[in-house]
């Protein structure tokens, strides 16, 4: 199954697409956010090649760790606090194409060099998790990054 999710051929719209329609079908079928956080976190991971692909999950006044495709990662982050913790803050998609530019980022590997974060809201509106993606280049996400990954997080 591994094989089917990997997405070689064409352009980063053609993939996102695609990968879209995968994770749609994958999720519909669960009903644990969990289990539906791991696949998708992993399908991204494998699709793009990303450096860190993940969820931080929000648990009363922090964001917790949660399914991770990638190396070490910091455990917990307030909020407010980094890119996680700000865009939770100000429930928006959040594009740092250079982290040492951005103030208070966290450095959980000194190896991330760009990132996105994504919230994902509840039924209510309330922030759930933050969809969390770090890539070793700078200036590896754009607004197609942006259209695609707030897309898929609403599947969930």
């Amino acid at each position: 199954m591994a094989e089917e999710l990997k997405i070689s051929e064409g352009g980063k719209e053609e993939k996102y697409a695609l990968l879209y329609a995968q994770i749609k079908s994958v999720v519909s079928c669960e009903d644990v956010i969990i289990a539906n956080m791991a696949n998708v976190a992993a399908m991204i991971h494998h699709t793009f090649g990303f450096w860190w692909t993940g969820f931080y999950r929000v648990e009363g006044d922090i964001l917790l760790l949660g399914p991770f495709q990638g190396p070490l990662a910091c455990t917990r982050i307030s909020r407010g606090r980094g890119v996680c913790g700000t865009a939770w803050l100000e429930r928006r998609t959040i594009v740092v194409p250079d982290v040492e530019a951005f103030p208070g980022h966290i450095a959980c590997s000194s190896a991330s060099r760009s990132e996105i974060v994504v919230p994902l809201f509840a039924a209510d509106g309330a922030v759930r998790a933050v969809l969390d993606i770090d890539s070793e280049h700078l200036a590896m996400f754009d607004a197609v990054d942006e259209l695609w990954l707030e897309r898929i997080v609403k599947l969930l």
